[in-house]
């Protein structure tokens, strides 16, 4: 098998088994680990372009794992905002 053929086995492996133990998760977990995965993907890509995939991964997972979970307080933040105005909204009517 070539090893490229190799590598895409074992990400597309790594990728649903990822996606199968997410099924237990909260959304802040599971929106950075989201982050987390997609970033490694990227960040491997750009570093295979570079000459080291590894760090590439590393670094990106890392950095996708803060912008899922600064995403997931945002989303978090505009829920906490909706329920706060539509229990307003419920209170003022007759």
């Amino acid at each position: 098998m070539p090893r490229r053929s190799l590598r895409l086995a074992a990400a597309l492996l790594a990728a649903g088994l990822g996606i199968a133990g997410c099924a237990d998760m909260n959304d802040t977990s599971r929106r950075t680990l989201t982050g987390a995965g997609a970033g490694a993907l990227a960040g491997g890509a750009i570093g295979s372009f570079t000459g080291d995939f590894g760090w590439g991964a590393l670094i990106g997972a890392g950095v996708g794992a803060a912008g899922g979970y600064l995403y997931d307080q945002s989303r978090q933040s505009e829920q906490r905002a909706y329920t706060r105005g539509y229990e307003q909204g419920s209170q003022s009517r007759p």
